[in-house]
């Protein structure tokens, strides 16, 4: 293997092995903590713009599924792992790991101390990097790329993630497998779907589209600059603000459209991870960038009502302030950690949206009950 470099923007310099395809590639380097589920990670448009790092020492002893991407393709800037499994084992397998990286265009590294990579990032707080590999490593001279690697910013991120035609359902979200299993809102998947949900893409996971299919839902995917006025006309029982990448303040004309649809308030919404926070926002509040984030499946959420906490998958870099919060917004999940919102109720009209991903796949499943809310809502409003 081919010796490859991680270059953090504070100087910071990690020798390792070249996994993937070689060259050089700039990102904002981030941390997951999930032990497994990397596939759907390294193709969650969520990740677009970041070098992502696996604080789980073995990638890859799964290999690669197809049938669980999030999204056709992969969206990171970089890959990084401790060690790189080259022999996977799993009756699902189609692949092995560097193969789809290499396939994919992603360079990344392995052999690195992810230990000390994390504890960097948690202390100093996320910040760009540069992965270098092949021709490009050799006489290396970092200190003259460190301009370079500052100056890298995530603009237009939502755009970006966009895999669709002007007024066609993105390809990357093809109609999902329907469960034969009973379904907890009474529904046969084999019949008819009952309800009509839009769901925007601001780079949404296929997971979320399965979830609402399952429920016996006809799904119309919509580009994320899709008007109010072109969704009221769609006539949906419901509407779902999926999860996406980058800063959500910097979607102005999509904050607008969802205060519009709010202003409607016809219509029951329901918000995940970026959908959240832009809903929040069109509705008053204030949005600001976390430290680190949170990113893996294990991150603890309390319910304010019941005051039970449940496990729950996150990948975000910004929260909803929580002091921002107007009067007809109330908190209904909190961060145990930090004590960031996690979900909000909105009192005044029928929406509401969770920070984490209760469509989580490999898990956790604990709030996938929040899609059965999202049912009964559509079913009140009807």
């Amino acid at each position: 293997m081919q010796t490859a470099y991680l270059i953090l923007a504070d100087g910071t310099v990690f020798e390792g092995k070249s996994i993937g395809a070689t060259g050089m590639t700039i990102g904002e380097t981030v941390f997951t903590t999930g032990m497994t589920g990397y596939i759907e990670t390294l193709t969650d448009p969520s990740y677009y713009g970041q070098i992502v790092t696996q604080t789980f020492p073995l990638i890859g002893n799964y290999g690669v599924m197809p049938p669980d991407f999030e999204s056709a393709k992969s969206w990171v800037r970089g890959y990084v792992v401790r060690e790189l499994c080259d022999q996977p084992s799993n009756f699902r397998c189609e692949g092995d790991l560097n193969s789809f990286l290499k396939e994919q265009g992603i360079i990344g590294i392995c052999g690195i101390d992810t230990r000390a990579l994390t504890k960097r990032l948690r202390e100093a707080g996320v910040m760009n990097g540069m992965i270098v590999s092949g021709k490009n490593a050799e006489n290396l001279r970092p200190e003259e790329l460190l301009p370079k690697i500052k100056d890298y910013q995530i603009t237009n991120a939502v755009q970006m993630v966009q895999t669709n035609k002007e007024g066609e359902a993105s390809p990357s979200l093809q109609p999902a497998a329907q469960s034969s299993a009973t379904l907890s809102a009474g529904v046969n998947p084999r019949n008819a779907p009952v309800h009509h949900v839009v769901l925007f893409d601001f780079g949404a996971k296929l997971n979320i589209q399965r979830e609402l299919e399952k429920r016996g839902c006809k799904v119309s995917v919509v580009p994320y600059n899709t008007t109010a006025e072109e969704v009221i006309k769609l006539s949906p029982d419901g509407i779902m603000l999926s999860n996406g990448p980058g800063d959500p303040a910097e979607n102005v004309g999509v904050i607008e459209e969802i205060h519009k649809l709010c202003d409607y308030g016809k219509i029951p919404i329901f918000g995940i991870c970026l959908g959240h926070q832009m809903l929040a926002l069109a509705r008053g509040a204030k949005t600001s960038k976390l430290k680190y984030g949170h990113r893996g499946g294990n991150h603890p959420c309390k319910d304010t009502e019941t005051n039970r906490v449940y496990i729950t998958s996150q990948n975000h870099g910004y929260a909803v302030e929580n002091t921002s919060l107007p009067s007809y917004a109330k908190m209904s999940f909190f961060n145990v950690n930090d004590g960031t919102v996690e979900g909000i109720n909105y009192t005044d009209i029928p929406a509401f949206s969770v920070q984490f991903h209760p469509e989580a796949c490999g898990g956790p499943h604990d709030t996938n009950f929040l899609f059965d809310r999202f049912m009964q809502l559509i079913y009140s409003n009807s």
